[in-house]
């Protein structure tokens, strides 16, 4: 059983058609998104609150929970494929490193 962890750079629209695709997946025992530890410093009383730089799409951690290493390189593909066609940007959090 692999856990692939992915952070997706988007709207919470882009992490929902994400995880139903990976849904869709034999061999895929578990996809969802899970509260991010990471903290983004979202200072509600800061200088530069509400600034254009500020407001932009948000960010997901999503965990997947695969039966095989054959389902594990789909779900990457399938990954990068969905994330490529909805405009948004994906990046595969390796714990290990």
């Amino acid at each position: 059983m692999s856990l692939i962890r992915m952070r997706l750079t988007g709207s919470s629209d882009d992490a929902n058609a994400l995880i139903t695709a990976l849904h869709g997946l034999d061999d895929v025992d578990r996809a969802e998104e899970i509260a991010d530890l990471m903290p983004h410093l979202d200072d509600a009383d800061s200088s530069s609150a509400g600034l254009p730089d500020d407001i932009g799409p948000g960010t997901h951690l999503l965990e997947v929970d695969t039966t095989s290493d054959d389902a594990d390189r789909r779900v990457r593909e399938i990954a990068r494929r969905t994330t490529e066609n909805l405009g948004c940007a994906l990046e595969f959090v390796d714990d290990d490193l």
